[in-house]
């Protein structure tokens, strides 16, 4: 176990990318980046982290901010219930102060085992093997494990190994490096054995197995979906629509409205067309210029200056953006 370790944090310490989070080890700092890159990538990440960070430089700031707000700092970055669940979190964290343990930081709101582990391991040094998508990629390749890691069976066995390969006297450090040895070397598909610090111990690439591995049977089937978004300007305003605070999806999220919203509109010219991703949705949107007699009583216009204060949606932001 040792070499292994060894090996796998001086690789590390050399090769580490240089990443806004890994120089503090400010919990609440580290919280909010491990948050973030719940479902973003790392490079992707770092503008909002930053920007986050600037309007919230503490948890008590996030705490008393409203709701709408931290939406619109977290705009952008989807999966929206991970900003609402943050700030829910900080206002309990704001009142008792920051947990120090695994089972107490587990137990605020959006955070998961992964998570929780992360948070200790690197926060606060408590020896908890953190188990995201790229180390349980590296363990498989390392067991050359072809079990279904859609399996929660699977999962809580490679969990299992995780934390008897975590050195205990760097937890946090061991923790990030099996990270990033997922991330920029042991990828998905086509990994980058002749680079991998511990390519000896790793039974996949003594048996020639790494690209077939790790297994995950479970898949669904995409939907494609085409759809349309009018964009009606006039003054240098744009019009948009608000969903309903208690909507399942989107929550309080100005949104370009449809053709179908504005009856009477007038088509104007394609002002552009871009794809975007929910999970297993695949939409392929148009953008349509209209222009309108009478705006909906329930719609509202806004100026370019405005658009930065309130939480607008990523398919209007996008929309906006490829309508120039």
């Amino acid at each position: 176990m040792r070499p292994f370790r060894t090996r796998l944090l001086a690789w590390y310490g050399r090769r580490r990318r240089d990443l806004p989070w890994r120089t503090t080890l400010d919990p609440y700092r580290i919280w909010v980046s491990e948050i973030m890159l719940q479902q973003t990538r790392a490079q992707t990440a770092i503008p909002y982290y930053q920007r986050f960070l600037e309007r919230f430089p503490t948890v008590e700031s996030l705490a008393a901010a409203s709701e709408e707000g931290v939406l619109a700092a977290w705009s952008g970055l989807g999966y929206y219930s991970r900003a609402r669940n943050l700030h829910l979190a900080a206002k309990q964290a704001a009142a008792g102060g920051f947990p120090r343990d695994y089972e107490s930081i587990r137990a605020l709101p959006g955070v998961g085992p992964y998570t929780a582990a992360a948070i200790a391991s690197i926060a606060f040094g408590l020896a908890h093997a953190a188990l995201d998508g790229n180390v349980m990629r590296v363990i498989a390749r390392l067991e050359d494990d072809a079990a279904d890691l859609s399996s929660s069976r699977t999962r809580e066995r490679l969990r299992g190994i995780a934390q008897e390969l975590l050195d205990p006297r760097r937890p946090g450090e061991f923790n990030q490096a099996m990270m990033e040895l997922g991330a920029t070397v042991c990828v998905p598909r086509v990994p980058d054995c002749g680079a991998c610090p511990v390519r000896s111990q790793c039974r996949a690439y003594s048996r020639g197995t790494a690209s077939q591995l790790p297994v995950k049977l479970r898949k669904t089937e995409p939907q494609r979906i085409e759809a349309e978004l009018a964009l009606v300007r006039r003054s240098g305003r744009v019009l948009l629509w608000q969903r309903l605070a208690s909507a399942r999806r989107m929550g309080g999220f100005w949104e370009l409205p449809s053709p179908e919203q504005l009856p009477g509109m007038r088509r104007l010219a394609v002002a552009g067309a871009f794809r975007h991703t929910i999970t297993h949705h695949h939409y392929l949107f148009t953008v349509i210029a209209a222009s309108i007699a009478r705006a909906p009583l329930e719609m509202r216009w806004f100026g370019t200056e405005d658009l930065v204060s309130i939480p607008l949606s990523t398919t209007a932001r996008k929309a906006l953006a490829v309508a120039g």
